[in-house]
């Protein structure tokens, strides 16, 4: 099997962990002692991590260390010029308006991956999930949420925002009227609404949160890894506002790949 090659350098100043063991990727956010929050050495090392995983690889999973998945953006962000040599806000928005759209892109890109449909990815969320942290856990295929989880959406509070790819999939789990909510009033949303809703697969007591991210993992590897994959392609075609008839298209053009690589003995 193939091994990640991901500078640890990069991972440890972007504070993060990658563990890779077999067809289970684990990406942990560990700055606990800032409640896993982020900047944007954090996005680097997440986006080279998405570019850097075994083809054998099939389900990341996503989480945080500590009592929280990630409070949101590194509040040096809002007052330093710089944060660890890479803009901050105000820095933003002195840059000419193609560098600074560049520069957002890059923060986008470290998210992005999370939805390619080459491999599923599940967020472990426990307590906070502000912010890009809500927008991180977005970013990824399905959450499963402990009992203390706390969703927020605080840009729009904070004058700015959401800029990390959030709208997107908050909209398509939620609906745009739920999403105008969540956004504009900065409320909480707990696990059991977030089942509800459907912004979380499922909700367990925090003690039980790893055992169920293994049941998840074990069960979504179970499939033909060709077929999941297909799959995935096919799901992702539709949630991207492929309509009827191209979904029945790509139906049939997926299904002629797979009885080929059947019958040529290749799974």
């Amino acid at each position: 099997m193939g091994t990640a090659v991901v500078d640890a350098e990069l991972l440890n100043r972007g504070g993060v962990e990658l563990d890779v063991d077999g067809v289970r990727a684990t990406i942990t956010l560990a700055r606990p002692d800032v409640l896993n929050a982020q900047t944007p050495l954090t996005w680097d090392a997440l986006r080279v991590i998405g570019g850097s995983l075994p083809d054998d690889v099939r389900v990341v999973v996503v989480r945080g260390a500590g009592r929280a998945f990630s409070a949101g953006l590194d509040r040096r962000l809002f007052t330093a010029t710089e944060v660890d040599g890479m803009p901050g806000i105000t820095r933003l928005a002195q840059l000419p308006e193609a560098e600074a759209d560049a520069a957002i892109a890059s923060f986008q890109s470290g998210f992005s991956w999370l939805r390619d449909p080459a491999r599923v990815t599940v967020a472990a969320v426990q307590g906070h999930a502000i912010g890009g942290g809500f927008q991180l856990a977005l970013a990824c295929d399905l959450r499963i949420v402990a009992d203390d989880v706390q969703f927020c959406m605080a840009e729009p509070s904070l004058g700015i925002v959401p800029d990390l790819g959030g709208t997107h999939p908050l909209v398509q789990a939620v609906g745009y009227a739920r999403a105008v909510d969540i956004c504009l009033t900065g409320r909480r949303v707990g696990a059991d609404e977030a089942v509800a809703i459907g912004l979380a697969q499922q909700a367990v007591p925090l003690a039980d949160l790893d055992g169920a991210v293994d049941s998840l993992v074990a069960a979504l590897t179970s499939a033909s890894p060709g077929a999941a994959r297909e799959t995935l392609g096919l799901l992702a075609g539709v949630a991207g506002g492929i309509d009827a008839a191209g979904a029945l298209a790509a139906e049939r053009a997926a299904q002629l790949r797979r009885l080929k690589s059947l019958a040529a003995g290749t799974g």
